[in-house]
């Protein structure tokens, strides 16, 4: 799954940002109780991931299965958040909406043997010379493609 979008660039200087998004999926247990989501090492991308289920999966035992998440906070520190508290009796999956991080992120079962499962999408910026998009700048009448919405960092919640 790809989907590919064009915004103009806030700074003026003639580029171009694409937007490519990919499902994503991995899954925690007691045999692999954490996953590193890495970019890659090109310096025009910026690497995303935008989690929104985590379920248990099929053999969960009846246990609280805790999921942290540790990603960069706004003053550039780590800081690890458990996101998830999951029990098979009374809460199997928690939908997190469009919960997003930049890379790189450490999804960790922190307590309970699982398996969970984490799904989302791995969202890939990119900057392009305008020139090279120049063909593409006539072609704005096709509306067969829904608009993607900026993306934004992640919203603090409180707890109640």
């Amino acid at each position: 799954m790809s989907y590919l979008e064009d915004e103009e660039s806030d700074g003026g200087s003639g580029a171009r940002s694409q937007l490519e998004s990919y499902i994503f999926s991995c899954e925690l247990s007691s045999e692999a109780p954490f996953y590193n989501f890495q970019g890659d090492e090109e310096e025009d991308l910026e690497h995303f991931l935008e989690l929104r289920t985590i379920c248990l999966g099929e053999g969960a035992k009846e246990e609280n299965n805790v999921v942290e998440v540790t990603a960069m906070n706004h003053q550039g520190r780590k800081i690890s958040v458990p996101v998830a508290n999951l029990n098979i009796s009374c809460l199997p999956m928690v939908s997190l909406g469009e919960f997003e991080l930049v890379a790189p992120v450490t999804l960790r079962l922190k307590s309970g043997s699982g398996p969970v499962t984490i799904s989302g999408l791995h969202l890939i910026a990119s900057e392009n010379d305008e020139e090279s998009e120049a063909s593409d700048d006539d072609d704005d009448d096709d509306d067969s493609e829904e608009e993607m919405p900026s993306i934004k960092p992640a919203k603090k919640k409180q707890k109640l």
